[in-house]
């Protein structure tokens, strides 16, 4: 059983910076591509970034070049280093672990994110 636990989030003003962290239990993190998931109010939601087992990163085009996610194996932890923050980025924010086939998904229980303008 993996356990996801996210940390960072808060308040911030508008042009400030938050890390976020997703801390994972079990053997199978190295093996999985980790991702960081938002979710605003009354929208679905959606891909802020991803990393691969072997450190391949995507960005939506909204976060990119503003964002950077970050594993570390040694810890079992991801990060997302979030930079020249927006309001529209406000959000709760959710750490996401994906195996490799047999393909399995696990969820974190989502950090509130808030950038005031």
């Amino acid at each position: 059983q993996v356990q996801l636990v996210e940390s960072g989030g808060g308040l911030v003003q508008a042009g400030g910076s938050l890390r976020l962290s997703c801390a994972a239990s079990g053997l199978i993190f190295r093996l999985s591509t980790m991702g960081w998931y938002r979710q605003a109010p009354g929208k679905q939601r959606e891909l802020v970034a991803t990393v691969s087992s072997g450190g391949s990163t995507n960005y939506a085009g909204s976060v990119k070049g503003r964002f950077t996610i970050s594993r570390d194996n040694a810890k079992s932890t991801v990060y997302l280093q979030m930079n020249s923050l927006k309001p529209e980025d406000t959000a709760v924010y959710y750490c996401h672990l994906g195996t490799p086939p047999p393909s399995r998904e696990y969820w974190g229980q989502g950090t509130q994110v808030t950038v005031s303008s």
